[in-house]
């Protein structure tokens, strides 16, 4: 078993931890690199300007003052919601095991709901009649079974399904601040959620929802739980980069199949036709999860699987600089692929990469890839 992530331990270390993700060009996998290379957040922090200048930046990099972390606790209480640390006990286990877990996580509601076994169910915002009719049949029956639903709290197939477990149990994911009610017909359930449901954000406060942040939710939804349900989605779905996000972080996927006649069952069979299990009810569901489970006891796998060690000499560290100007591009290329090609030492070439990184000229992608930036 690997070690557990770093606890906070301090109120200090929370708020440098806050301070550090809202810094400029730190996203969660550079957070997860800059901890397990400097300790904590604090010492982090003050490293930032040297890295970033070693990456070539051509400017100070932008940190974020302890005033304004604390101005984001301070209005984050004032709406009800909490921070949930990563390395906390309180912070859900299975999202604390995915490649790229939020460093701070917003919760508004019944934070117990975390601690139980979660199933997401998601389907297109355009939902058929017949497909609401199943996702509210399933999202009720898993509940009746003992499993939390989560959802994106969207129109169609997200509402249905986060409305039909209330009684159970369901965790809405919001792509925008914890604050922000998207989209606005939805408030009274996002009222009903906080009074008996739990919601969660990755945003700042405030925070408006664009095109960009729902992946990034996504990866939230699929995270916390053991499987995604799709229920209805066209070819080009959020629901199915929730799909294949669930797929790469190990969890089950699992598709309701519709007509071919219909646009909107297309994602959903094109899954299974990938492999995804075929559901028609919930029984097919649990009959999935169970086997899951059962495999995790026989084989319990790592809680948290720490990044390599970055230490390397500054000779190599100059080489691994003078080799990764050549072997990066823009086409995505695995970090693996790049340490394999420079022949040099992990820890050189991520040093390099954390830099790059931080100087605002490579961008990390799912599947542990890197690009560069233009």
């Amino acid at each position: 078993m690997a070690d557990a992530p770093p606890p906070t331990t301090t109120d200090d270390e929370r708020l440098a931890r806050l301070r550090l993700i809202r810094s400029e060009n730190v996203a969660p996998v550079t957070f997860r690199h800059l901890l397990a290379r400097f300790g904590s957040a604090g010492r982090a922090i003050a490293a930032l300007p040297d890295l970033a200048r070693a990456g070539g930046s051509k400017r100070p990099i932008a940190i974020c003052p302890k005033a304004a972390a604390e101005k984001e606790l301070a209005a984050a209480k004032r709406t009800g919601a909490i921070p949930l640390y990563w390395g906390d006990a309180e912070y859900p286990a299975l999202l604390s095991a995915i490649e790229d877990p939020p460093p701070v996580l917003f919760a508004k509601g019944h934070t117990h709901l975390l601690a139980k076994p979660l199933v997401a169910v998601v389907g297109a915002r355009n939902a058929s009649a017949a497909g609401r009719r199943m996702a509210a049949t399933l999202a009720a029956d898993l509940g009746a079974a003992g499993y939390v639903i989560v959802s994106g709290l969207a129109r169609g197939i997200d509402g249905v399904a986060h409305a039909a477990a209330m009684k159970t149990g369901t965790v809405a994911v919001v792509a925008g601040g914890i604050d922000v009610v998207y989209p606005k017909e939805h408030q009274a359930l996002y009222d009903e959620l906080t009074a008996a449901g739990l919601i969660v954000a990755e945003a700042a406060i405030g925070t408006e929802p664009q095109a960009r942040h729902f992946p990034r939710r996504n990866r939230i939804i699929s995270g916390l739980s053991l499987g995604v349900v799709v229920v209805e989605a066209s070819l080009r779905s959020g629901s199915l980069i929730t799909a294949r996000l669930a797929a790469d972080q190990g969890r089950e996927v699992l598709a309701v199949p519709g007509s071919p006649l219909d646009p909107r069952a297309q994602g959903a069979n094109r899954l299974i036709k990938d492999g995804a299990a075929l559901i028609e009810s919930a029984e097919d569901v649990l009959h999935v999860l169970k086997a899951l489970e059962e495999r995790q006891i026989k084989e319990p796998g790592p809680s948290w699987l720490p990044p390599p060690a970055l230490a390397a000499a500054e000779d190599e560290i100059a080489l691994a600089r003078a080799a990764l100007q050549d072997l990066l591009s823009p086409t995505p290329t695995q970090i693996d692929e790049l340490i394999r090609a420079a022949g040099l030492s992990p820890g050189a070439v991520l040093t390099v990469l954390l830099e790059l990184e931080l100087a605002g000229h490579i961008e990390r992608q799912p599947g542990n890839r890197v690009a560069l930036l233009p």
